[in-house]
């Protein structure tokens, strides 16, 4: 080796010298700054970025001499949004409830690398894929944009749903007879030890979460929103597996009760909680669990669903839930319970994730707050506080830029005309 016989001294000194795998150092002047860990904006700063990440935030002034410098000084920065319900790896919502099955698992690996692409450049450089009906494809796309295949947002997968046989979680709607293909069954359980069996599985195939559907859903033909599908039992396997393997549970549940069961079972997050009650709501606030509620999503369902004629059950549960929801939420906002951003993307087009903001804003939220789901909050929902959802030294200079000011009208969240990600310019 060619170090072996240099004296300690000499090495020392070795270790102190830049290498080759420093990045440059980039400066980012920012307009304004939201910071969502204060809830405050500074005017004129300037993001040091070194190796990928935020190394000082400080008053815009001199920089030095042939400086890398982004000039975003137009522009209001902040930093890179979080989407904490999204299906990147499948197909979007159509009037064909067998549209699942058209496509090859190969293609649907392409659809996924689309649809990352259209995520990072709405400016969601992170996402919590809630599942796909083919297994793993979440966990396929989060590493292939982990390595550089493809250009996405940092994603934590759950390789695929944990649902009972026909369940929310399930391609359902079509002729008996048909054979649905395996690793579309992959999360499909029927009794407790069932799921200890499935969710080990899950982990072991590189999940960083675990996603159960604990009732029934509105966009699967045959189950019902308020119906419970998954026992406490159930969900409480599920739960010790997550955490003995050092992670967590979110659950899709729709109904009040169901919504109840999952947090007394120790899940982390609920997915939808439409139907919520006030007893719900003041569960979700007493255990800490976040409320990962789509309240966008109803309305385009009843526009686009009514227009391209799908089908007559799908419609009818999303006007039964849609503003049920919506004044949940408004409760939950006044309560203080944990809401993240989650908008279900993939049920509307991938890239119109914004859309949600100005929803929040309407039904309780400040504008400040609204930032704050789907940076700060959806951090701490995802485990990753210490690397995104903020802009303080320490975490990856994942940051967005746009004209206007946000806190004045939310909206303009909504075209985003720069994004970074890891300090790299990627619009």
């Amino acid at each position: 080796m060619l170090h072996r016989h240099l004296p300690l001294t000499v090495l020392a000194l070795l270790a102190l010298l830049p290498t080759t795998a420093s990045a440059e150092t980039l400066y980012v002047r920012a307009g304004r700054l939201i910071d969502p860990e204060a809830g405050r904006v500074l005017a004129a700063q300037v993001i040091k970025v070194e190796d990928g990440r935020v190394v000082a935030v400080q008053p815009d002034g001199p920089l030095p001499a042939g400086a890398n410098v982004v000039d975003w000084s137009a522009f209001t920065v902040l930093p890179g949004l979080i989407d904490c319900h999204v299906h990147l790896a499948d197909v979007e919502q159509s009037s064909n409830v067998a549209e699942p099955l058209l496509h090859s698992a190969m293609e649907i690996g392409f659809i996924g690398a689309r649809n990352a692409r259209k995520t990072l450049l709405a400016g969601f450089t992170s996402v919590h894929d809630v599942g796909s009906f083919r297994a793993y494809a979440d966990v396929e796309l989060r590493n292939a944009i982990n390595r550089g295949d493809v250009p996405g947002p940092r994603i934590s997968a759950v390789g695929a749903y944990v649902t009972i046989p026909g369940g929310g979680g399930e391609v359902t709607g079509f002729s008996p007879d048909v054979t649905v293909p395996a690793d579309m069954r992959a999360g499909v359980v029927t009794d407790a030890a069932d799921v200890t069996r499935k969710v080990n599985a899950l982990f072991q195939n590189g999940a960083d979460s675990i996603k159960l559907i604990a009732t029934g859903a509105v966009l699967a033909q045959g189950t019902e929103p308020g119906q419970l599908e998954l026992s406490g039992e159930m969900m409480k396997a599920a739960v010790d597996v997550a955490r003995q393997r050092g992670s967590w549970v979110t659950a899709h549940a729709h109904g009040a009760a169901g919504i109840k069961l999952a947090i007394q079972s120790g899940v982390k997050a609920i997915e939808h909680a439409s139907l919520i009650d006030d007893e719900g709501i003041a569960l979700a606030k007493a255990r800490s669990v976040w409320l990962d509620m789509d309240i966008y999503n109803g309305d385009f369902i009843a526009e686009v669903g009514k227009r391209d004629g799908w089908p007559a059950e799908m419609l009818r549960k999303n006007d039964e839930t849609t503003q049920a929801q919506r004044a949940g939420f408004r409760k939950a906002v006044k309560a203080g319970v944990r809401l993240s951003y989650g908008t279900d993307a993939g049920v509307f087009p991938h890239g119109a994730n914004a859309r949600q903001f100005k929803y929040m804003v309407r039904y309780g939220m400040t504008p400040m707050q609204a930032i704050q789901s789907a940076t700060t909050v959806a951090a701490d929902l995802l485990g990753w506080s210490k690397d995104v959802g903020a802009l303080s030294p320490g975490h990856w200079a994942d940051m967005i830029a746009v004209t206007g000011d946000p806190l004045a009208d939310i909206a303009v969240l909504e075209d985003v005309r720069h994004v970074m990600k890891g300090g790299e310019l990627v619009k």
